[in-house]
Protein backbone atom coordinates (compact mmCIF):
# COMPACT_ATOMS: atom_id res chain seq x y z
CA UNK A 1 0.00 0.00 0.00
CA UNK A 2 1.37 3.41 -0.96
CA UNK A 3 1.80 6.21 1.53
CA UNK A 4 -0.95 8.15 -0.28
CA UNK A 5 -3.34 5.24 0.21
CA UNK A 6 -2.35 4.96 3.86
CA UNK A 7 -3.00 8.68 4.37
CA UNK A 8 -6.36 8.40 2.61
CA UNK A 9 -7.41 5.52 4.86
CA UNK A 10 -6.37 7.46 7.97
CA UNK A 11 -8.37 10.49 6.79
CA UNK A 12 -11.43 8.30 6.11
CA UNK A 13 -11.04 6.76 9.56
CA UNK A 14 -11.32 10.23 11.13
CA UNK A 15 -14.40 11.01 9.06
CA UNK A 16 -16.04 7.71 10.01
CA UNK A 17 -15.32 8.49 13.67
CA UNK A 18 -17.10 11.84 13.21
CA UNK A 19 -20.07 10.25 11.39
CA UNK A 20 -20.54 7.66 14.12
CA UNK A 21 -20.47 10.42 16.74
CA UNK A 22 -23.00 12.48 14.73
CA UNK A 23 -25.30 9.43 14.68
CA UNK A 24 -25.40 9.69 18.49
CA UNK A 25 -23.07 6.78 19.26
CA UNK A 26 -20.05 6.65 21.51
CA UNK A 27 -17.02 5.74 19.36
CA UNK A 28 -15.23 4.69 22.55
CA UNK A 29 -17.84 1.98 23.25
CA UNK A 30 -16.23 -1.48 23.13
CA UNK A 31 -18.00 -2.59 19.96
CA UNK A 32 -17.20 0.63 18.10
CA UNK A 33 -13.61 1.36 19.13
CA UNK A 34 -12.12 -0.09 15.91
CA UNK A 35 -15.16 0.50 13.68
CA UNK A 36 -13.84 3.72 12.06
CA UNK A 37 -10.64 1.88 11.09
CA UNK A 38 -12.52 -1.16 9.79
CA UNK A 39 -15.02 1.01 7.86
CA UNK A 40 -12.18 2.98 6.24
CA UNK A 41 -10.41 -0.26 5.25
CA UNK A 42 -13.68 -1.67 3.87
CA UNK A 43 -14.42 1.41 1.75
CA UNK A 44 -10.84 1.44 0.50
CA UNK A 45 -11.27 -2.19 -0.61
CA UNK A 46 -14.77 -1.68 -2.05
CA UNK A 47 -13.55 1.19 -4.23
CA UNK A 48 -10.30 -0.37 -5.44
CA UNK A 49 -11.36 0.14 -9.06
CA UNK A 50 -10.18 3.74 -8.76
CA UNK A 51 -6.64 2.54 -8.05
CA UNK A 52 -6.34 -0.12 -10.75
CA UNK A 53 -5.00 0.25 -14.26
CA UNK A 54 -7.23 -1.23 -16.97
CA UNK A 55 -4.38 -1.92 -19.39
CA UNK A 56 -2.44 -3.81 -16.71
CA UNK A 57 -5.61 -5.67 -15.76
CA UNK A 58 -6.21 -6.94 -19.31
CA UNK A 59 -2.44 -7.57 -19.51
CA UNK A 60 -1.84 -9.29 -22.82
CA UNK A 61 -4.86 -11.56 -22.42
CA UNK A 62 -6.17 -10.96 -25.94
CA UNK A 63 -5.42 -13.99 -28.09
CA UNK A 64 -5.68 -14.72 -31.81
CA UNK A 65 -8.43 -17.21 -32.58
CA UNK A 66 -10.33 -18.36 -35.64
CA UNK A 67 -13.53 -19.04 -33.70
CA UNK A 68 -16.59 -17.14 -34.83
CA UNK A 69 -19.01 -18.63 -32.32
CA UNK A 70 -20.73 -16.76 -29.51
CA UNK A 71 -18.70 -16.57 -26.28
CA UNK A 72 -20.73 -16.09 -23.09
CA UNK A 73 -19.64 -15.75 -19.48
CA UNK A 74 -22.73 -16.00 -17.27
CA UNK A 75 -23.42 -15.23 -13.63
CA UNK A 76 -20.33 -13.18 -12.83
CA UNK A 77 -20.86 -12.11 -9.22
CA UNK A 78 -20.90 -8.36 -8.94
CA UNK A 79 -20.78 -5.99 -5.96
CA UNK A 80 -20.86 -2.23 -6.25
CA UNK A 81 -21.81 0.91 -4.33
CA UNK A 82 -24.55 3.19 -5.60
CA UNK A 83 -23.19 6.68 -6.14
CA UNK A 84 -26.36 8.28 -4.79
CA UNK A 85 -26.45 6.71 -1.30
CA UNK A 86 -23.17 4.76 -1.08
CA UNK A 87 -25.19 1.63 -0.35
CA UNK A 88 -24.41 -1.69 -2.04
CA UNK A 89 -26.01 -3.10 -5.11
CA UNK A 90 -25.37 -6.77 -5.65
CA UNK A 91 -26.07 -9.01 -8.56
CA UNK A 92 -24.76 -10.87 -11.54
CA UNK A 93 -23.37 -9.82 -14.86
CA UNK A 94 -23.60 -11.74 -18.12
CA UNK A 95 -21.12 -10.87 -20.87
CA UNK A 96 -21.14 -12.18 -24.44
CA UNK A 97 -19.22 -11.37 -27.57
CA UNK A 98 -18.84 -12.51 -31.16
CA UNK A 99 -15.11 -12.70 -31.92
CA UNK A 100 -13.53 -11.42 -35.10
CA UNK A 101 -10.06 -12.95 -34.93
CA UNK A 102 -9.45 -12.28 -31.23
CA UNK A 103 -10.70 -13.68 -27.92
CA UNK A 104 -10.25 -12.39 -24.39
CA UNK A 105 -8.91 -14.50 -21.51
CA UNK A 106 -11.84 -15.77 -19.46
CA UNK A 107 -10.75 -14.36 -16.08
CA UNK A 108 -10.21 -10.94 -17.64
CA UNK A 109 -13.92 -10.57 -18.32
CA UNK A 110 -14.69 -10.97 -14.61
CA UNK A 111 -11.81 -8.59 -13.79
CA UNK A 112 -13.25 -5.96 -16.13
CA UNK A 113 -16.61 -6.25 -14.35
CA UNK A 114 -14.88 -5.79 -10.98
CA UNK A 115 -12.75 -2.91 -12.25
CA UNK A 116 -15.85 -0.82 -12.95
CA UNK A 117 -18.07 -2.23 -10.18
CA UNK A 118 -15.55 -1.37 -7.45
CA UNK A 119 -16.32 2.36 -7.70
CA UNK A 120 -19.21 4.61 -6.77
CA UNK A 121 -21.45 3.68 -9.65
CA UNK A 122 -24.86 3.44 -11.24
CA UNK A 123 -25.86 0.19 -12.88
CA UNK A 124 -26.72 1.75 -16.24
CA UNK A 125 -23.23 3.23 -16.63
CA UNK A 126 -21.52 0.10 -15.29
CA UNK A 127 -23.27 -2.00 -17.95
CA UNK A 128 -22.10 0.28 -20.76
CA UNK A 129 -18.54 0.53 -19.41
CA UNK A 130 -18.13 -3.26 -19.36
CA UNK A 131 -19.51 -3.64 -22.90
CA UNK A 132 -17.36 -0.86 -24.36
CA UNK A 133 -14.20 -2.16 -22.66
CA UNK A 134 -14.67 -5.71 -23.95
CA UNK A 135 -15.35 -4.33 -27.43
CA UNK A 136 -12.22 -2.14 -27.34
CA UNK A 137 -10.11 -5.09 -26.17
CA UNK A 138 -11.14 -7.58 -28.86
CA UNK A 139 -12.61 -5.43 -31.66
CA UNK A 140 -15.22 -8.16 -32.11
CA UNK A 141 -18.32 -8.29 -34.25
CA UNK A 142 -20.44 -7.40 -31.23
CA UNK A 143 -20.75 -7.40 -27.45
CA UNK A 144 -23.75 -7.86 -25.18
CA UNK A 145 -23.84 -7.22 -21.44
CA UNK A 146 -26.77 -7.75 -19.07
CA UNK A 147 -26.64 -6.95 -15.37
CA UNK A 148 -29.31 -7.99 -12.87
CA UNK A 149 -28.93 -6.49 -9.41
CA UNK A 150 -30.67 -5.78 -6.14
CA UNK A 151 -30.13 -2.29 -4.77
CA UNK A 152 -29.95 -1.80 -1.02
CA UNK A 153 -30.88 1.87 -1.49
CA UNK A 154 -34.28 0.64 -2.70
CA UNK A 155 -34.57 -2.30 -0.30
CA UNK A 156 -33.33 -0.82 2.99
CA UNK A 157 -34.62 2.76 2.64
CA UNK A 158 -37.00 4.73 0.45
CA UNK A 159 -39.72 2.48 -0.94
CA UNK A 160 -38.33 -0.64 0.84
CA UNK A 161 -39.18 -3.10 -1.93
CA UNK A 162 -37.42 -6.33 -1.01
CA UNK A 163 -37.96 -8.34 -4.18
CA UNK A 164 -37.11 -5.74 -6.79
CA UNK A 165 -34.37 -6.52 -9.30
CA UNK A 166 -33.04 -3.99 -11.77
CA UNK A 167 -31.97 -5.31 -15.17
CA UNK A 168 -29.86 -3.28 -17.58
CA UNK A 169 -28.36 -4.20 -20.92
CA UNK A 170 -25.94 -2.77 -23.42
CA UNK A 171 -25.79 -4.24 -26.93
CA UNK A 172 -23.04 -3.24 -29.36
CA UNK A 173 -22.42 -4.22 -32.98
CA UNK A 174 -24.19 -7.38 -34.09
CA UNK A 175 -25.97 -7.65 -30.71
CA UNK A 176 -27.69 -4.37 -31.52
CA UNK A 177 -28.06 -4.81 -35.28
CA UNK A 178 -29.01 -8.49 -35.53
CA UNK A 179 -32.04 -9.62 -33.51
CA UNK A 180 -31.06 -13.31 -33.87
CA UNK A 181 -27.68 -12.69 -32.17
CA UNK A 182 -29.28 -10.67 -29.38
CA UNK A 183 -32.03 -13.27 -28.91
CA UNK A 184 -29.54 -16.13 -28.79
CA UNK A 185 -27.62 -14.33 -26.05
CA UNK A 186 -30.72 -13.45 -24.06
CA UNK A 187 -32.09 -16.98 -24.44
CA UNK A 188 -28.86 -18.57 -23.21
CA UNK A 189 -28.67 -16.45 -20.06
CA UNK A 190 -32.24 -17.20 -19.01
Amino acid sequence: MSSDEHQAIQAMEGHFREIITLLGEDVNREGLVRTPERAAQAFHFLTRGYRQNLDELINEAVFTSDTEELVIVRNIEMYSLCEHHMLPFIGKCHVAYLPDGKVLGLSKIARIVDFFARRLQIQEVLTRQVAETVQRAIQGKGVGVVIEAQHMCMMMRGVEKQNSIMTTSCMLGSFRDQPQTRNEFLGLIR
